[in-house]
């Protein structure tokens, strides 16, 4: 199929999807006229990556969990490495979310001088 009808049958842009292909998460072929052309699993693919991208993992992240993710949604086969890389992503949103709190609280402090 070609960007237009996976854009259509995805609901991402077609500039989302040559950057999700720029960054190694999805895969075109080109054929004889140039134009790209995607293999129908590049849906599931799609929706995949959204999901991903939803959970907040970048696409360098995204880009080692994919090879995990089977089925429609992003459902895992657990493969060695993949609870590893996921806990250290939770990790680090925990770490992000702890430097908020303590801003936060510095920044009530201030305005409670006032």
């Amino acid at each position: 199929m070609l960007i237009g009808e996976l854009s259509r049958r995805t609901g991402v842009s077609a500039r989302s999807l040559r950057y999700y292909e720029a960054q190694g998460l999805l895969e075109a072929r080109r054929g004889a006229n140039g134009y790209r052309t995607y293999d129908e699993d590049a849906v599931a693919s799609v929706r995949k990556i959204r999901a991903l991208l939803r959970a907040g993992l970048s696409t360098e992240v995204i880009r080692q969990v994919l090879p995990c993710a089977r089925g429609e949604q992003a459902d895992f086969d657990w493969c060695a490495e993949l609870r590893a890389i996921l806990d250290g992503e939770l990790a680090d949103l925990d770490e992000q979310i702890e430097t908020l709190r303590r801003s936060r609280g510095a920044l009530v402090g201030l305005l409670a001088e006032r």
